[in-house]
């Protein structure tokens, strides 16, 4: 019995194997499940021309896989994917995507346009600075592969997004970019020695010599089309087959235009040549567009300073205490291990701090430049650096559940969004392309019975001088800037279109507890009822609110130095008070009126009375038939509160205090901030409809709040900046997260923002008014290709450089 080869690898397939797959309508053995597997997807990929054209079988099991297939495989797999792509439903998927090739904002069009269309994508939003995707889909209806597929379909690359593989993208893109530079400049330049002469010989140069310099000047321009300015035909042939108009297109047409007549009149010789004008015009545009790709890749740098802020291994101790160190990969950590971070080490995960005394440079992070200290109990944030002495620290969490991670993901979540100005933008700019390349028949018609002779290369320059590159990378890279100079300040960009809308917001509405004030509240004052004891009356306080997020929780739960009594069916009240039981009884715990709404004894009124005045918060625990204890808590201002409040109002904008507390507790705090409009004993619903009422008047309203209780307002308005320590839910519905909660870094933020608005009104009038004036010059022939190459190209630079401008923040 002959020996069955496998008709996927040609292996000999083992007795007990009995598998096979169906190819071109015939099963066909395969000796193992891995073959059957690859061959398999080559069938439901279309490819199975592959069996039919090889023309031997392949030496080794790892040449059985097209090295197309291998990629399209291995991203398929749920292994490979963990670490890029997250899982927001049964089916539903998302990835982090950077793409190879992007070149101009019409490259993130069509992109978005292109995959946006195929059955089973849900959304996928492009970043142009970053050159990151983020893409969604329905596993059920749409594999990965089929995504990526789809890209390299049109002639760009995706892979999954680190950031050593951005670096090394990113060096490829400036080394290519330069050698091209190079190449063209050179070319231009030798060019421009044969031209010289035919220039000032004013016609007495003899026909076989200016004949040679023509032959010269078009063998030196060769290598500057088919190299220097191959990515321009490239792009704009890409561009025509998907029947599109991408913004290569009238770059392409008039380059390849005016260097295919220069060809034919060097034939024929016959006609003007412009290989001088033609290399000119390369080297201008594509040194224009490789100062602009440094200042992009410059101003992306706090992101991807921050992607690769964690270390790459850490100390871990095998057994702790009294265990020695080893090295492991920070991949490998897992909450309740031990790590030694030494002097200068890089913490590699969050964590508690079991033994030692240092500080911690969270500069990057938090945008606080002074060290802060840790002792034994404090947390650490993965990606800070230990400045001092050796620290132990216990993992509590790894991975996606750092901080730093959650940090990274939100900036990523803002990059990808597209705010309306934006988009925008690039409508215009798509139509505005259309409209260039009729009026450009129209010149070349109408200067053709003019004058032929001058009708191509003013054409040529129509083309070229109003190419719509600086409208639009007006927007996104100064929104870019912008979000990356925030997070250095310490105010986290969550959203796309935030940044605008703060430099817009006409209402600076500020919630009052751990956003004005410190939020680290303590107990002053207790007062019991008789029959009642302090520390028993505590005990049960700190047991009602031990589940609680709020500031006044954990001061009461902070006075409380033994066990806390069983509590049972704890009912949080928003912006009221908790209710729950304790040994068979229910108590109350809240606002005095929420705690006991009948009339209080006359020793309950009298305290209470007095401790009102002091503008401090006042909480009661009381039975279901009376008040048995209040407790008098305090805080403190923020040092920066007065300083912001008072910038706003010097920058025209109307400050609301909006809070839950009393309105004596609201009221002493205005009067020291200087602000007019008190709004407290607020309900959480209170706040929302008093932000909406704000609103329906015409205000524009900015909300900066902290907690739980904050989450509905943050999400009413129109833009939201949650404390960095408050509440998880509060920070995800807002759009800014004030990471260190210094509102120094607010108020500088805000300035900030309006820095970014004016850019973008500048950069944008800058392009229309660049289109305006040199759109009409070059229909009238005052402008040449190698000067049309100069305006576009400055006009995009001049744009990204301005942009730059917002990383320097100075009153204006």
């Amino acid at each position: 019995m002959s020996e069955v080869s496998c008709y996927h690898c040609g292996q000999p397939v083992p007795s007990d194997v009995d598998l096979s797959v169906k190819v071109s309508g015939e099963a066909r053995t395969m000796c193992c499940y891995g073959c059957q597997a690859v061959a398999q997807s080559i069938v439901d990929n279309g490819l199975e021309d592959y069996y039919r054209s090889r023309d031997a079988l392949p030496e080794s099991p790892r040449e059985a896989m097209p090295d197309v297939l291998q990629r399209l495989v291995l991203f398929d797999h749920a292994e490979f994917q963990k670490s890029f792509v997250k899982a927001l439903g049964e089916n539903e998927r998302e990835a982090s995507l950077l793409l190879e090739g992007i070149t101009c904002a019409a490259c993130i069009w069509l992109n978005e346009q292109h995959v946006g269309r195929l059955p089973g994508v849900t959304a996928v939003d492009i970043n142009y600075a970053t050159r990151r995707a983020r893409v969604r889909w329905d596993e059920s209806r749409i594999k990965l592969s089929d995504i990526l597929a789809a890209i390299a379909a049109i002639g760009y690359r995706a892979y999954p997004y680190d950031a050593a593989k951005n670096e090394e993208i990113s060096r490829k893109e400036r080394r290519d970019a330069l050698w091209r530079l190079w190449v063209a400049g050179f070319g231009m330049m030798q060019v421009m020695m044969y031209a010289y002469p035919v220039y000032i010989a004013n016609g007495d140069m003899t026909p076989d010599i200016e004949s040679l310099m023509r032959w010269a000047s078009l063998a030196l321009t060769l290598p500057v089309i088919f190299y220097s300015s191959a990515p321009f035909f490239k792009n704009a042939w890409r561009d025509l087959k998907l029947r599109r108009v991408g913004m290569d297109v009238p770059v392409a047409l008039g380059v390849g235009a005016a260097f295919l007549a220069s060809c034919w009149a060097t034939l024929v010789q016959v006609g003007e040549v412009y290989f001088d004008s033609v290399t000119m015009f390369i080297f201008f545009l594509l040194g224009g567009r490789f100062l602009e790709m440094s200042a992009r890749q410059k101003a992306v740098g706090v992101t991807e300073a921050l992607a690769k802020l964690l270390p790459a291994f850490a100390q871990r101790f095998r057994v702790f205490p009294g265990g020695d160190t080893e090295q492991c990969l920070v991949a490998d950590l897992h909450p309740g291990d031990h790590v030694l971070i030494r002097p200068g080490d890089i913490v590699p995960a969050d964590g508690v701090v079991v033994d030692g005394v240092s500080c911690a440079n969270e500069s990057l992070l938090t945008g606080e430049s002074k060290p802060v200290p840790k002792v034994v109990g404090d947390m650490v944030t993965g990606g800070s650096i230990n400045a001092e002495s050796p620290l132990v620290v216990r993992v509590e969490q790894v991975g996606e559940g750092t901080r730093l991670s959650a940090i990274i993901n939100l900036m990523e979540r803002a990059a990808a969004e597209k705010p309306r100005i934006v988009e925008a933008a690039d409508r215009i700019a798509s139509y505005f392309v259309g409209a260039l390349l009729l009026v450009a028949i129209l010149v070349a018609v109408g200067w053709y019975f003019i004058d032929p002779s001058r009708a191509l290369w003013i054409t040529v320059s129509v083309l070229v001088v109003t190419c719509p590159c600086a409208l639009s990378l007006a927007t996104p890279i100064a929104l870019t800037v912008a979000a990356g100079a925030l997070a250095k300040d310490g105010l986290l960009v969550t959203r796309g279109y935030a940044i605008e809308t703060l430099a817009r917001a006409t209402h600076f509405v500020f919630d009052k507890t751990g956003t004005l004030t410190t939020g680290h509240m303590h107990l002053k004052d207790v007062w019991v009822a008789e029959g009642y004891e302090r520390n028993h009356v505590l005990a049960m306080a700190a047991a009602l609110e031990q589940g609680s997020e709020h500031p006044v929780a954990a001061a009461l739960c902070r006075a409380v130095g033994g066990d806390l009594p069983v509590t049972n069916s704890v009912l949080n009240h928003p912006g009221m008070g908790v209710a729950g039981t304790i040994g068979g009884l229910v108590y109350r715990l809240g606002r005095p009126d929420f705690a006991f709404p009948r009339e209080g004894g006359a020793d309950v009124k009298r305290v209470l009375a007095e401790w009102l005045t002091f503008g401090e918060t006042v909480v009661a625990l009381a039975n279901e038939s009376a008040c048995i204890a209040l407790f008098r808590i305090g805080d403190e201002l923020r040092q920066e509160a007065k300083a912001l409040v008072g910038e706003m109002k010097a920058l025209g904008k109307h400050v609301v205090l909006l809070s839950g507390d009393a309105p004596e507790v609201a009221r002493r705090i205005a009067l020291e901030l200087g602000v007019d409009d008190v709004r407290a004993g607020v309900s959480p619903q209170g706040k929302h409809e008093c932000v909406a009422e704000l609103q329906a008047a015409g205000a524009l309203v900015a909300m900066v709040g902290d907690g739980v209780n904050d989450a509905p307002v943050l999400a009413q308005a129109q833009v939201s900046i949650a404390m960095g320590g408050g509440a998880q839910l509060a920070r995800t519905q807002s759009d800014f997260v004030l990471l260190s909660e210094n509102l120094d870094h607010l108020r500088v933020g805000v300035l900030r923002a309006k820095k970014a608005l004016r850019v973008i009104h500048q950069n944008l009038w800058w392009s229309f008014a660049y289109n305006f004036v040199a759109l009409p010059l070059a229909i009238g022939g005052y402008v040449t290709p190698w000067l049309a190459g100069i305006g576009m190209s400055a006009s995009s630079l001049l744009v990204v450089l301005n942009s730059l401008r917002i990383q320097r923040l100075g009153r204006e």
